[in-house]
């Protein structure tokens, strides 16, 4: 038996003694037991000995050298190729740990996946494996905040993105989701490595995937600061705010080449997907800077007004007495005619904390300014009919940009503050033709859903069907505010007068002196400050002086604001 052999073991004094023949001295009765009794017996140094000190293993034979062998290689790693650097320099471009080293506070990078490399062979591949497969990967903090980051490394095959390089930027998406923090890509790669075929391709597949499954859930942020070309462009078509860097950035689905053979029409890389371009036309880029630094400044800036996800609130400062500050210079800003210009970026600096804003979308659809501040410390999301462009009225890009931003602020609790002043919709053919209507759902759609804190102010005029999308009162705005210059009607009165008087006008010796009349008479009647307001359509009418102190207290008064989504698997947007 193995029970009475290890007894055996344990007992015999010899190997020939039987258990049985050892004497067992019988145990002495202790009585009562106090933990007195197990006090330890100090054992007697000598005072030359010195302090006592807890004993140290000896360090494996060899250790040193590991460590320098370790050091050494991390540091070429962090060092890079010095070709590869110079060139991108020369280039006018950072490297990827400069950028981010500019991107997040000082000494808070903490690297993941430094080691990694290729496995892929074929086409001579397998000759060449650098470390960290052209992306740098990890976590850091941003003002103190936690964020995950990727850097593509142009001066490591490209920064093109094969199995292993695809696989870093899964890790950390997946770090940055269950973690909950925002997630950034700074991206400079020439796409899909050709060497690794199909499974470099699969690679975009799951990083879109991720993306998809971050929407609205974590903030993401791509920066673009290279080429971005192929399946890469749709990472930031996917992100929630877009970045760009004149001269450097280059962003399309198929080159310049690829273009002349197709069509024959030869075009520039900054022609065809310059950082201008998507800022100013396709409206792909959120924002579009001049050089690297100032550009990675204002990511930070961006982050700084952005929760973390979805279930936190966006960080705020201390209150700036807001509820009661007026601002006289909003009397003036505003003209009473309802057809003269005027900048409404003015109107919203007046509003917000210390006149500061960050626009979004600054150069696409300017006929609507949107923009992130504060308003008594708190983040507010602002949504404005612009008057110096198109007269301020609502058209395809207009209610694309408007929509998308609503949707992010309503994800992410950021309360809206909607600022009217939109004469209708842009008539025309072209617009029919492009979808003005379907578009034009979209803004209606996102204020319709939106859970947040929501406030408008009726500036000036709001007419038709854009008074509706513009946030009205009856698509669910919680708090309708409006100036005494404001005009909610169906149309203007000279429109209104043409439509409903046409045969009494064409009928009259002097149709001007009659039109001036009925367009006085529909004014009185249908056209005054109050007419909205005695319908429960306005909530109250106030005097433009007191226009942030009256937004703030009505933020103020719904901060507790729960509106629980109905029960579905997600809605049908018109896309």
């Amino acid at each position: 038996m193995r029970g009475e052999a290890a007894m055996g073991e344990r007992t015999a004094t010899g190997p020939d003694l039987d258990p049985s023949d050892v004497p067992i001295e019988p145990l002495t009765p202790l009585g009562p037991v106090s933990p007195l009794d197990f006090v330890p017996v100090p054992v007697p140094r000598r005072e030359q000995d010195g302090p006592a000190r807890p004993a140290e293993a000896p360090a494996p034979p060899g250790m040193a050298a590991l460590r320098e062998r370790r050091d050494g290689l991390r540091d070429r790693i962090v060092a890079g190729r010095p070709d590869g650097v110079a060139r991108q320099h020369a280039l006018g471009k950072l490297t990827a740990r400069e950028r981010i080293d500019a991107l997040l506070d000082e000494d808070s990078f903490i690297e993941l996946d430094m080691y990694r490399r290729h496995q892929a062979h074929g086409l001579r591949i397998e000759e060449n494996r650098p470390h960290t497969d052209g992306v740098v990967t990890g976590s850091g903090t941003i003002h103190g905040r936690r964020v995950f980051v990727y850097a593509q490394d142009f001066t490591v095959f490209g920064g093109s993105l094969g199995a292993a390089h695809a696989a870093k930027i899964h890790k950390v998406m997946d770090l940055a989701i269950s973690t909950g923090a925002p997630l950034i890509g700074l991206l400079d790669s020439g796409g899909a490595r050709i060497q690794e075929g199909v499974v470099a391709l699969s690679g975009y597949g799951g990083i879109f995937q991720r993306s998809v499954q971050a929407s609205g859930v974590i903030p993401q942020i791509s920066v673009v600061l290279g080429p971005c070309a192929g399946g890469a462009a749709y990472t930031v078509a996917l992100a929630d705010f877009a970045f760009m860097v004149r001269d450097i950035a280059q962003m399309y689905l198929t080159g310049p080449d690829v273009v002349a053979a197709v069509s024959g029409q030869r075009v520039s890389h900054a022609e065809l997907g310059g950082a201008d371009v998507h800022g100013g036309r396709s409206g792909l880029a959120t924002f579009v800077y001049d050089d690297e630094r100032s550009c990675l400044a204002e990511v930070r800036y961006l982050v700084s007004m952005l929760p973390a996800n979805n279930m936190e609130f966006p960080p705020a400062e201390p209150p700036r007495d807001a509820t009661a500050d007026e601002r006289p210079r909003l009397a003036g800003i505003v003209p009473v005619e309802p057809n003269k210009p005027y900048d409404m970026r003015l109107v919203m600096a007046e509003i917000l904390d210390d006149g500061d804003f960050m626009e979004v979308h600054q150069d696409w659809a300017q006929n609507v300014v949107c923009a992130l501040g504060r308003l008594d410390g708190e983040v507010v999301g602002v949504v404005g009919n612009q008057p110096m462009v198109l007269a301020g009225v609502l058209d395809v890009t207009a209610s694309q940009k408007a929509a998308r931003f609503v949707r992010f602020c309503d994800a992410f609790n950021i309360p809206l503050v909607t600022l009217i002043d939109v004469p209708g919709f842009l008539p025309g053919v072209d617009q029919e033709h492009a979808g003005i209507i379907r578009h034009g759902a979209k803004l209606l759609y996102a204020y319709c859903e939106a859970t947040v804190p929501r406030v408008h102010v009726i500036v000036r005029k709001a007419y038709g069907g854009a008074y509706i999308v513009m946030d009205s009162r009856t698509i669910g705005t919680d708090l309708s505010l409006a100036w005494p210059t404001n005009e909610i009607a169906v149309m203007g009165a000279e429109g209104a007068v043409n439509v409903i008087f046409r045969k009494e006008l064409a009928a009259s010796m002097d149709p001007a002196r009659l039109r001036a009349e009925l367009v006085a008479e529909y004014t009185e009647q249908l056209m005054h400050p109050h007419y909205a307001a005695e319908r429960g359509l306005v909530d109250d009418v106030i005097d433009p002086v007191q226009t942030r102190a009256a937004v703030a207290r009505g933020l103020a008064m719904l901060r507790n604001k729960r509106r629980p989504a109905p029960q579905r698997k997600h809605g049908n947007v018109p896309l």
